[in-house]
């Protein structure tokens, strides 16, 4: 069924409303094999390419932006082998407004194409081109990309800079053409929530039946926060790179979306966020990007506790001071002893050691540990631990 026919809610604000088309849920695209790739000193061979898909594809991903056919010969035949993998998520491929691109992207098999206008008018002025040439173009080239693909979406690059009234006139002409899905892209993320919340609002309602996209970037650190902002103001879709890989600083994060909207907003994206620690790993591990101790869901800290306060409550429930229970997002929850802890949590090590110490025992290795701390400036190691009582 054609998108432009589908119903779609235009309480753009509700929790309530429809994602995806229908299908009960926000849609992630993931586009890390294309967008993230894009990343400066990032490549990725075939086999990993091939790895990163089988991930993202036991992790639930629906839909995969493939690759960027118009590069040349190799990347057509590594779109074609993941096309022919037998993964279950939709594969798309990204295509400048030109005509040879939309060919190389049908000779790799793929029934899905992304063509994207940048709309804004100091990118189109960088180009030699005007707002004229992207309506005189658009219809012909959907025309072209109709005849050799099932479903085809057109991005407005940069959308964020835009002149909202041109860039109303340029969805208007998607319309028309009955596209299936237009991206909105903050191509500098210049945006912020309440910014793509207005947004989104205004051209949901403007054109209620169309299904929309976001596409975020994190220049200035919001583009977690303006995906989900996206979503809930009427996007049904967005896309995102793993570890939020991409130029400059980078995409917005698929797997911090979807914590967020399941934990903020309490809406499903299909992701299972129990597994999404390993592909996060491995993109980190094949871009040659390491994943900062303190991410949001990967970091290394993001499950780790020192603070004696919290330590002590934390024994006696796990969310007094985590959003979630670690396992949700394939972790566990670390006290470890420093500085700053407690009683409670050296009390707890020892005990897991079966060791059980008196109170004044607990203090004395408690100040030593304390000390001990100060003196390494780090946390305390299992071995340390044990000499304190020794």
């Amino acid at each position: 069924m054609n998108a432009m026919s589908k119903n779609k809610s235009t309480n753009s604000g509700s929790f309530s409303r429809s994602f995806g088309g229908g299908r009960g849920e926000a849609i992630i695209i993931d586009s890390t094999l294309r967008d993230g790739e894009q990343a400066p000193g990032v490549v990725f061979r075939l086999d990993e390419k091939l790895r990163i898909a089988d991930l993202l594809d036991s992790c639930g991903v629906k839909e995969v932006e493939v690759g960027t056919p118009a590069m040349g010969l190799d990347e057509q035949h590594a779109i074609r082998q993941i096309m022919h993998a037998g993964f279950k998520f939709d594969k798309l491929c990204w295509a400048r407004a030109k005509e040879p691109d939309i060919e190389d992207s049908a000779k790799t098999g793929a029934n899905r194409i992304n063509i994207s206008f940048s709309v804004s008018d100091i990118q189109l002025s960088a180009m030699g081109k005007n707002r004229s040439w992207v309506l005189q173009q658009l219809r012909p080239l959907i025309s072209f990309a109709r005849r050799r693909f099932d479903f085809v979406a057109v991005g407005a690059q940069d959308a964020s800079r835009a002149n909202l009234e041109f860039l109303d006139e340029f969805i208007a002409a998607c319309v028309a053409e009955s596209v299936d899905r237009i991206r909105i892209a903050d191509t500098v993320g210049i945006l912020n929530p309440f910014s793509t919340a207005k947004l989104f609002s205004e051209i949901t309602q403007k054109f209620p039946l169309t299904d929309f996209e976001f596409h975020g970037h994190n220049d200035l650190g919001m583009a977690t926060a303006n995906s989900v902002s996206a979503f809930l103001s009427g996007a049904q879709s967005v896309s995102a790179t793993i570890n939020g890989l991409g130029e400059r600083a980078g995409n917005a994060c698929l797997e911090e979306i979807a914590a967020a909207m399941k934990v903020s907003a309490n809406i499903n994206t299909g992701i299972n966020l129990k597994e999404i620690q390993e592909i996060c790993g491995y993109v980190a591990t094949v871009s040659s990007r390491k994943i900062h101790e303190s991410k949001p869901i990967t970091g290394e800290m993001v499950c780790r506790h020192e603070s004696g306060i919290h330590c002590r409550s934390l024994i006696e429930n796990k969310l007094s001071y985590q959003p979630f229970h670690a396992e949700e997002i394939g972790r566990s929850t670390e006290m470890v002893i420093g500085r700053h802890s407690g009683i409670s949590s050296i009390r707890r090590f020892y005990e897991t050691q079966n060791i059980n110490l008196t109170k004044p025992e607990l203090e004395i290795a408690l100040s030593k540990a304390r000390i001990l701390s100060l003196k390494h400036k780090r946390n305390l190691n299992r071995t340390e631990l044990f000499e304190l009582i020794g």
